[in-house]
């Protein structure tokens, strides 16, 4: 039999990074062990959930690599299966109709709380003599009343729930829509989900549908309730820590791999190793190895991660990436040099795709002003004599080249008895409108000619103009 995982978020907003390690770790047990992967979209939900939910996380795992094997399934498209489901387990007294109106179970749950009982229906329904169907009614699950649920939790350990701590949990609403814990038995029984991989906020619904899945004749799956992610202070990841949603990392300049790498680290780890190729997650991955207590996300650490992967990777696929930033910023990168060269250059400097796409800007568009410090301290009269002579030096260049650029310059800085910084740092500023850049002449070769003696021609005027 081949084994399948699932990955089954609710499309009420975007990917977050909870969900993501969620997904991967579902798809690296998949992959593992030769299985099959499947996404499921849990919309039952309809006041909440949205198209562009659906869109937003499909394209976060579009671009995390998660690719799936069966999907996207849609729970909305399914509502006639659950109907005759819950009709099934009416039939075999496994559910029933409940009339209870909104005021009897908040008076109930008032009174249970006060009493400091843990508020639970009082199965007041469970066993009429009569269950109308054109009366107002839900219809919920009669749990078993003795006996206990077993969870061999592969991450929890094992896990026993009294069923008299379970009350008779609702599957049906009054309008005869499903609930969420009927519609994922269903799929997970239907779509031979084997192993169940989620976040451990799910731990309490675990025993319940184990108990519906027993009342179909199905056997549960393997579950596994991974711990949650906390920021810094120690509180579950939100939006007050920063980005959580998947492709605001994408948005930051962050490399699908490094938050990859990083994601797999939370939790789980294979001696001390720190960096994972997708292959070497694969092949090392156990969902059995994943800590038990909850992971703390460090902002520092993925921005190591992801510095590292810009540093290390083929140029041509962080420039595949980069390309999207550069369009963000209405960057052609076809009037300039090739972007892969543009991250051979840059990336030592750039720990994100964000700040190199911003560090490169001059290579791809005229620049509207200087930077007011550079300029003042290297565009005055005393460089004018050393910017004069390069810019004849250099339109006389026609091997326009790094090495032979170097040449012109140092000949020129040589011929004027001027520290080779003196004329370079001025140039800098010329042609990238400030001071930091990668090597000048580097940086020239890049820009192109016509770019470059253009801007000389400018910081000249821009001297020439300034008050004497």
């Amino acid at each position: 039999m081949t084994l399948k995982t699932r990955f089954a978020p609710s499309p009420t907003g975007y990917l977050h990074i909870g969900g993501a390690r969620t997904a991967l770790f579902s798809w690296l047990h998949a992959r593992k062990h030769g299985g099959r992967f499947v996404l499921r979209i849990e919309d039952t939900d309809l006041e909440r959930s949205t198209t562009e939910s659906v869109n937003a996380i499909l394209e976060g795992m579009t671009w995390l690599g998660l690719e799936y094997d069966e999907g996207p399934f849609f729970q909305t498209q399914r509502f006639q299966r659950y109907r005759q489901v819950i009709q099934q387990l009416l039939d075999s007294g496994h559910a029933y109709r409940c009339y209870c109106s909104r005021e009897r179970l908040d008076a109930l749950r008032e009174k249970q709380m006060a009493n400091k009982q843990k508020p639970r229906y009082d199965g007041h329904c469970r066993n009429l003599a009569h269950y109308p169907q054109d009366r107002p009614h839900v219809i919920r699950f009669r749990n078993p009343e003795h006996g206990n649920v077993i969870i061999d939790d592969l991450v929890k350990g094992r896990v026993v729930i009294d069923n008299s701590e379970l009350d008779d949990l609702i599957i049906a609403r009054a309008d005869g829509s499903p609930t969420y814990n009927l519609t994922v038995v269903v799929d997970d029984m239907e779509m031979g989900i084997d192993y169940v991989i989620r976040g451990d906020d799910h731990l309490n619904n675990t025993p319940r549908q184990i108990n519906i899945l027993r009342a179909l004749g199905a056997e549960p799956p393997h579950y596994a309730h991974v711990p949650m992610i906390l920021g810094a202070d120690g509180k579950r990841l939100s939006k007050r820590h920063g980005a959580v949603s998947v492709m605001q990392y994408r948005d930051q300049g962050y490399l699908p791999e490094a938050l990859l790498n990083y994601l797999v680290r939370l939790g789980w780890s294979h001696g001390d190793q720190e960096i994972f190729s997708v292959d070497e997650m694969i092949e090392h991955f156990d969902i059995r190895q994943v800590n038990k207590a909850a992971s703390t996300f460090n902002p520092d650490k993925l921005l190591w991660l992801n510095h590292h992967y810009i540093m290390h990777s083929d140029p041509a696929h962080v420039a595949h990436h980069l390309s999207w930033h550069m369009g963000q910023r209405g960057i052609d990168p076809a009037n300039g040099p090739a972007l892969s060269r543009v991250v051979e250059v840059l990336r030592e400097r750039c720990k994100t795709l964000e700040e190199m796409a911003d560090s490169s800007l001059y290579f791809y568009r005229d620049f509207d002003a200087y930077e007011e410090k550079a300029a003042r301290k290297n565009l005055k009269p005393a460089s004018l004599q050393g910017l004069r002579a390069l810019q004849q030096a250099l339109e006389q260049l026609h091997d326009w080249r790094a090495e032979a650029i170097h040449e012109v310059i140092v000949g020129t800085a040589e011929k004027l008895e001027l520290k080779l910084g003196k004329l370079a740092q001025p140039l800098r500023v010329a042609i990238t409108g400030g001071s930091v850049s990668p090597s000048i002449d580097i940086t020239a070769e890049l820009i192109g000619k016509p770019r470059v003696m253009a801007r000389l021609q400018r910081a000249i005027e821009h001297i020439e103009g300034l008050p004497q």
